[in-house]
């Protein structure tokens, strides 16, 4: 189940704002999808992230992906406890997984993004 309090991309991160600030993640499908997450690489603090643009990789024991940016704003706080331990992602995608946290240029781009109800027809399209 996906939180409602988080808004979706259809690059499969998520988003979670709070007093300007976002929390940008790895949905819970997408790990499903990626396996098994053997390392990750996300934006350094002070870089700036733009909506729906490379923001950072995945890697698993099949693929390599780009993470997409769900918002447009300056990375303040990387999280450096999931870069060291990737397969949190794995085990609490909505949680101790996030990736990085970025206060927003835009917030009305969250607007351009799903809502979990949305995200889940979404997903169930295949």
């Amino acid at each position: 189940m996906n939180p409602k309090e988080c808004r979706y991309t259809k690059g499969h991160t998520w988003v979670k704002v709070e007093n300007n600030e976002a929390t940008v993640g790895i949905t819970d499908y997408a790990q499903e999808q990626l396996g098994s997450v053997l390392f990750l690489e996300v934006a350094e603090v002070g870089r700036p992230v733009a909506q729906f643009q490379p923001c950072g990789t995945v890697e698993s024991d099949k693929a390599t992906s780009d993470i997409m940016s769900p918002v447009s704003g300056q990375v303040t706080t990387v999280n450096e406890e999931v870069l060291n331990a990737p397969e949190l992602v794995n085990q609490d995608p909505y949680g101790a997984s996030w990736l990085f946290k970025a206060r927003l240029s835009d917030p009305q781009e969250l607007n351009a993004l799903m809502t979990a109800e949305e995200f889940e027809a979404y997903i169930a399209q295949g």
